[in-house]
C-alpha cells in the first residue's frame, strides 16, 4: 500500500464539519438551533498560495466575554463540550460551574489553527509563523464582530500564537494567560523537534510516512512528560522478553500515543506546525497587555528559567506561577485542579 502521506491522507475532523457547514464565509447562525454555540469556517486568502481556512467554535452565554483558548498543536477548535457537541473537548478538564470555562458567564472561543497547506509532495505548501497565525485569529474576530477578547488563555503552542496576538495587536485582548510557552524557543527544544521533523521527512521519501509519524510522536512524548513520571508509572523490567527480543511497559506506551496521533494528524500539517513553533519570536517588551505566565516543574520543551526571563521582560505583568507537578509540559492538559486555581485568580478581576 502507498503511504506517502498526501494532502488527502487523513483530514482534520473540525475542518471537515467547518467546512460543511459553511459556504465560504464565518458561519454565525446557531448549529442545531441554539444561540449558545456556533460553528464554522472563516475562509481566507491572506496567503500568497491561495485560500485556507480557519475552522472555530464559540460557545456559551450570548454577549458574555469571550476567552479565547489555545492549545498544542493536537489541539482543535473544540475545546469544551456543549449541547451542539456533547464529546469532551481537548480542555474539558477545565469546564464547569465555577471553572475558568463557565459558559454560564463566559464564552470560549477556539479555533483549529492553520497550517500553509499541502504540496503536491505531502509536504507543506509554505511556512506559516505564529504571527501568521495571530493575524488570522483578528480576521475571525472582526467577522464575528468581537471587538476585544476578554482573555486569550494560551498553553504550548498555543501560548506562542497568545503572544503573537498580543504583541501585534494589543487593542484586541484584554489580558493575556500563557502556560508552558515563551518569547522564543531554546535550542534543545528545537533540536529535540529537528529530530521528529527528520523521521517524518524519512517516512515521506520511503513512503511510510503513518509509520514515521507515529515514530515521531512517541519520542515526542518523553519531551511532553517527566522522568520522575516514568519512573513511577512503568516497570523498568521488559513486560515481555524472549531470546531474541524485548518489550517495555513504556515502549507500548509510546507506540499506542504515536498510533493515533498518526491516525489524525497529516504529516504536513505536523511539519508545518512544528517549524512554526521553531520560528516563533516575539519581543516581550512590546506587549503591553496584563499578563499571567505560568509555567510547569520538569517541562522539557519550556523550562520554567525560560517563563521566568519572559516574565521579568513583561511590562505589564500580573504574576508568575511555577505549576508544581510531575507531568512536565504536559500539566496544561493533565493537572485541571492545580491550573484552574491559577486561572481563577488570573480571571477574577
Amino acid at each position: 500500500m502507498d503511504d506517502r502521506g498526501g494532502c488527502g491522507a487523513r483530514v482534520n475532523r473540525s475542518a471537515v464539519g467547518a467546512l460543511r457547514e459553511s459556504r465560504g464565509r464565518s458561519d454565525r447562525r446557531a448549529v442545531r438551533g441554539d444561540r449558545h454555540h456556533r460553528r464554522g469556517v472563516l475562509m481566507t486568502a491572506t496567503l500568497p498560495l491561495g485560500v485556507e481556512t480557519l475552522a472555530h467554535e464559540l460557545v456559551g452565554a450570548p454577549g458574555a466575554p469571550v476567552i479565547l483558548a489555545l492549545g498544542g498543536i493536537s489541539a482543535d477548535r473544540h475545546v469544551v463540550s456543549h449541547p451542539g457537541d456533547p464529546t469532551p473537548g481537548w480542555w474539558q478538564g477545565l469546564a464547569g460551574p465555577g471553572r475558568a470555562f463557565d459558559l454560564a458567564l463566559r464564552r470560549v472561543l477556539g479555533v483549529t489553527l492553520r497550517d500553509g497547506g499541502c504540496g503536491p509532495d505531502g509536504r507543506p505548501a509554505r511556512i506559516v509563523t505564529t504571527h501568521d497565525q495571530a493575524a488570522s485569529i483578528v480576521a475571525l474576530l472582526d467577522e464575528l464582530e468581537i471587538a476585544r477578547l476578554d482573555t486569550v488563555i494560551g498553553a504550548s503552542y498555543g501560548g506562542m500564537v497568545a503572544l503573537a496576538l498580543a504583541e501585534r495587536w494589543p487593542e484586541r485582548v484584554g489580558r493575556l494567560v500563557v502556560i508552558s510557552a515563551a518569547h522564543e524557543t531554546n535550542p534543545m527544544a528545537t533540536a529535540l523537534r529537528v529530530a521528529q521533523r527528520q523521521i517524518v521527512e524519512l517516512g515521506l521519501a520511503t513512503g511510510r510516512a503513518t509509520e514515521s509519524m507515529a515514530i515521531a510522536r512517541g519520542v515526542a512524548m518523553t519531551t511532553y512528560r517527566t522522568a520522575r513520571e516514568f519512573a513511577e508509572r512503568f516497570d523498568p523490567a521488559p513486560a515481555h522478553l524472549t531470546t531474541q527480543a524485548a518489550e517495555f511497559e513504556v515502549e507500548r506506551y509510546i507506540r499506542r500515543a504515536g498510533e493515533r496521533f498518526a491516525e489524525r494528524m497529516p504529516p504536513a500539517r505536523f511539519l508545518a506546525l512544528s517549524l512554526s513553533a521553531d520560528l516563533h519570536r516575539v519581543v516581550p517588551e512590546r506587549i503591553a497587555v496584563r499578563t499571567t505566565v505560568i509555567a510547569a516543574q520538569g517541562d522539557t520543551l519550556v523550562p520554567p528559567s525560560q517563563s521566568r526571563a519572559l516574565a521579568r521582560r513583561l511590562p505589564r505583568l500580573d504574576t508568575f506561577t511555577i505549576l508544581r507537578t510531575r507531568f512536565g509540559h504536559d500539566a496544561f492538559l493533565t493537572e485541571p485542579a492545580r491550573l484552574g486555581r491559577v486561572l481563577a485568580t488570573a480571571l477574577a478581576d
